[in-house]
């Protein structure tokens, strides 16, 4: 079933200045540009997803695309894979501007599918594998969509998912599908052989016989859809906390490529990637993908990790750029490492959550000491503009701050609700004018008018819901999200700042802290803590840590309580997820 593209396009009012603007010299980060030597502008290239791929596979056929538990792909074998995908496509009856479900964790299988859907013309729509059976029939509803990609163990969730939602075609995949011979025999004895699928219907195929049956189709319809059309869904709570659609073209996926490039100009053809951010998610196939296969990379890719498994990928698969949540980079500066054991990384990026400069300097110091002159670069930016559109140039990080507007980024702070701008260093409303800006919210129109404003200059800008600050200099401050901000008696509390410091103390591992109901302050802030494991929890270390708040904290923002955890609960990407602490 296909999406009613003008309706959508007639519900977001975009401004051409969206996509195509004139480039403001008033901009105050220039001058860091200079110093980092950043671009001001980039010629982005007018390609879809695929001919970006198909580009890197003509100019660098023999580099290494992928490496899957063993397992490497070039790119010339990648392309062929990719075009015999788009048959298979074909053959079950998928057409452009059909949307196809792809639930599925980093494997070839997953990654494969997102270009081969683009090469015909058809709708990739980005879903998280454990999604509950009413996630998944939600995604697939909102989106209109009669495909399905998944994995063998979802099997189960089908039945109930289409007692209400009919599939034409459902495929399913194994983990071991693009394993090497040895190591998909070890996951069978371990894990595969559990996953039982049961009564398979008719509409249900798995992988290796749905690229099979692509063979008698002997010619790809390629689509004639342009870079600047819906290639991609996404998810995200947005400004509401319900699910959303997010649309975004391959236009916005290769701006995001080209413009962390031009901050990270370490990356080069040929380096290695550790690939662990999930392709359902705008860090992940933004930049763990799309951005390595713009520029002749290799993608490590991991379908499933922890925090504690970080150092050891690390140390296994010697990757030279590593991207990930502050929860990974604490885990990861407690291992241990040879003094030159980290000789192969030159660029480290942190996004998806605020880093604390206590953080920053743990972590560059820890590369330093381990033979890497990589230095952190925070990364800031949201779904709705695929990932991050802020970045920390590698000459100038100032503790605290996300970093500059990209190039062709443009920031400005407003007083929320409103369109007026702040003056420097005055908390409000980030705001954000890019060419990587989404289409829209699918079928949502009061939420893209919301999210989406021309202001009086008459440009189109993204209001986040983020509260931040900007400095004479350019530099953004992140201070909350406007959901997450704790206003008692009056004053504004900023979770992520007394995070920031409880995290600073040497005996704590992390912290959330959540606002709890108060009867005539309104709210006030309560932190729950868990330590480093060497330490166990006494009236001596819950006393000093309160101290230390007291000492570095404004007042009105101490904790009224400390509750402490073993652990906390967290995000599907990896972040502390402060709505499901109880």
């Amino acid at each position: 079933m296909k999406i009613k593209f003008n309706k959508i396009k007639d519900s977001i009012k975009q401004s051409a200045s969206a996509i195509h603007y004139e480039y403001s010299s008033a901009a105050p980060w220039h001058k860091q540009y200079e110093e980092a030597n950043i671009p001001k502008n980039i010629n982005y290239p007018r390609k879809t997803l695929y001919e970006m791929l198909e580009e890197t596979s003509t100019t660098y056929p023999s580099y290494l695309a992928y490496e899957y538990y063993g397992k490497k792909c070039n790119y010339a074998e990648l392309i062929e894979k990719t075009n015999r995908c788009s048959k298979s496509f074909q053959k079950i009856g998928v057409k452009e501007n059909d949307v196809v479900t792809i639930c599925m964790p980093n494997t070839p299988e997953g990654i494969i599918a997102v270009y081969a859907l683009n090469l015909i013309g058809a709708v990739a729509n980005m879903v998280h594998p454990l999604s509950s059976s009413d996630e998944l029939r939600f995604c697939l509803s909102k989106a209109k969509s009669d495909y399905l990609l998944t994995m063998d163990f979802v099997y189960e969730k089908l039945e109930i998912i289409e007692k209400k939602h009919k599939l034409k075609k459902v495929i399913l995949a194994k983990a071991s599908d693009s394993m090497n011979t040895v190591t998909g025999a070890a996951y069978w004895v371990t894990s595969g052989r559990k996953i039982k699928v049961k009564n398979k219907k008719d509409n249900v195929i798995f992988w290796k016989d749905f690229i099979y049956e692509g063979k008698s189709i002997m010619s790809i319809n390629k689509s004639t859809k342009k870079d600047d059309e819906l290639a991609v869904i996404l998810y995200s709570g947005g400004t509401t906390g319900k699910a959303k659609g997010i649309m975004l073209s391959s236009y916005n996926f290769n701006i995001i490529a080209y413009q962390n490039r031009a901050v990270c100009p370490t990356v080069k053809a040929g380096d290695s990637m550790l690939s662990i951010m999930p392709i359902f998610h705008g860090f992940g196939l933004g930049i763990c993908f799309h951005t390595v296969f713009c520029f002749g990379m290799s993608a490590i890719m991991i379908p499933k990790f922890s925090a504690p498994t970080f150092a050891k990928l690390i140390k296994t698969y010697k990757p030279n750029f590593i991207a990930g949540v502050p929860t990974l980079y604490e885990a990861f500066i407690q291992n241990k490492f040879r003094p030159d054991e980290l000789s192969f990384v030159t660029t480290v990026v942190c996004g998806g959550d605020l880093l604390t400069p206590t953080l920053q300097k743990k972590v560059n110091s820890f590369m330093k000491e381990h033979g890497s002159n990589a230095e952190i670069q925070v990364g800031w930016g949201m779904t709705e503009c695929v990932a991050s559109t802020i970045m920390t140039p590698k000459t100038n990080f100032i503790p605290g701050s996300i970093g500059v507007p990209g190039p062709d980024n443009f920031v400005k702070i407003v007083k929320p609700g409103t369109t007026e701008n702040l003056y420097y260093d005055v908390d409000g409303e980030i705001c954000l004018n890019s060419p990587a800006v989404m289409l829209g919210y699918l079928d949502e129109p009061e939420e893209t008018a919301n999210a989406l404003r021309v202001h009086e200059d008459g440009k189109t800008w993204l209001h986040t819901g983020d509260v931040g600050s900007m400095d004479k200099h350019g530099t953004i401050f992140f201070k909350a999200r406007i959901k997450r901000m704790i206003i008692s008696s009056g004053y504004n509390i900023y979770p992520n700042h007394v995070e920031s410091i409880i995290n600073s103390h040497p005996k704590v591992l992390i912290s959330i802290v959540v606002a709890e109901p108060h009867s005539y302050k309104g709210e006030v802030p309560k932190a729950y803590i868990v330590l480093k494991p060497e330490y166990k929890l006494t009236d001596e270390i819950d006393e000093d840590i309160k101290n230390y708040c007291k000492e570095k904290l404004a007042k009105y923002s101490w904790p009224v309580s400390y509750d402490y955890r073993e652990t906390l609960p967290m995000t599907k990407v990896g972040k502390v997820d402060y709505r499901n602490v109880k």
